[in-house]
């Protein structure tokens, strides 16, 4: 079973990896969240690589999403629900435009961690906001 950071940074990484390209903007995402956030506050970054290899090797088998996405919400409390959800967000975003292998991923993980659809939107408008430029 994942631990909480395993479960939000496999999330994280699944997300980068939905459209088959890993962008340099959405690994320094990746980064830039685990070093900076209070929820992995006790988090070794050390792990970062080995976690993140771990998720891409998963995601390489047929069911490799599923079996990602019920990992993540195992082993996630449930409070950090909408954190594992608004990291994916800020993860797609992370390329100012989502595709729509990210925008399928993001309802799955919406819908297995049975999250209420107004407080995503809320989640998703906001990360908008944050990144428009005019």
């Amino acid at each position: 079973m994942l631990d909480r950071h395993e479960a939000l940074i496999h999330g994280m990484v699944m997300m980068a990896a939905a459209d088959a390209i890993m962008t340099e903007s959405e690994m320094d995402m990746i980064g830039s969240i685990v070093t900076h956030l209070p929820v992995f506050r006790d988090f070794d970054v050390a792990r970062l690589p080995n976690i993140a290899e771990n998720c891409l090797e998963k995601l390489q088998d047929v069911n490799g999403i599923d079996t990602i996405i019920a990992e993540m919400k195992a082993g996630l409390p449930e409070v950090l629900y909408e954190t594992a959800y608004a990291l994916a967000v800020e993860v797609a975003a992370a390329d100012l435009e989502a595709s729509e292998e990210e925008l399928n991923l993001l309802q799955m993980i919406r819908q297995t961690l049975e999250l209420d659809r107004l407080i995503c939107t809320g989640i998703e408008r906001g990360v908008r906001a944050r990144y428009t430029v005019a």
